[in-house]
């Protein structure tokens, strides 16, 4: 089961995945490979990774990216993975029945994964915007640039 949810940010969707059936452990070994990477790089990665819980990460990244470009116009190439989670889930409690009338339990544990996408062209036009200002014709006297060095604090192990 798959739920697309928007967040209350302008540049950022997610997309969130319950239920799924593979343990947080083994999600968050793939997550983390394609935490803080662009859209297009995760979708490489997911594809050729040789792990069993790849698939429904990358069903839920793919969602992520159709919900953000369907709902607020975004391109797919200005996308990149803010924050991905994973939370452990309910387990399915099962007994299977062995010899001599005995049984023994079998547990299927699920995950909750959450996928953000945000939209990094606001950005780039943020970034061209500080260039239009420290362009030499543009000047404010209002600005002060002051660097403290928060390292050192002038004790026996600052000396060099």
């Amino acid at each position: 089961m798959i739920k697309k949810k928007k967040t209350k940010s302008s540049t950022s969707v997610y997309a969130l995945g319950q239920y799924i059936s593979m343990s947080a452990h083994k999600a968050r070994r793939v997550i983390d490979q394609i935490r803080g990477r662009s859209y297009e790089e995760a979708l490489m990665i997911l594809e050729l990774m040789p792990y069993r819980g790849c698939y429904p990460i990358f069903k839920l990244v793919y969602s992520a990216a159709a919900n953000a470009s369907h709902n607020k116009g975004f391109k797919e190439t200005n996308l990149v993975i803010n924050k991905a989670e994973v939370n452990q889930g309910n387990t399915v409690k099962k007994l299977k029945p062995r010899a001599r009338g005995r049984s023994y339990p079998i547990k299927r544990s699920t995950c909750h994964i959450t996928i953000v996408l945000e939209d990094i062209s606001f950005y780039e036009q943020y970034e061209e915007y500080l260039m239009y200002l420290k362009k030499p014709g543009y000047s404010n006297e209002n600005i002060n640039l002051t660097c403290y060095d928060t390292y050192s604090s002038g004790g026996l192990w600052d000396k060099k």
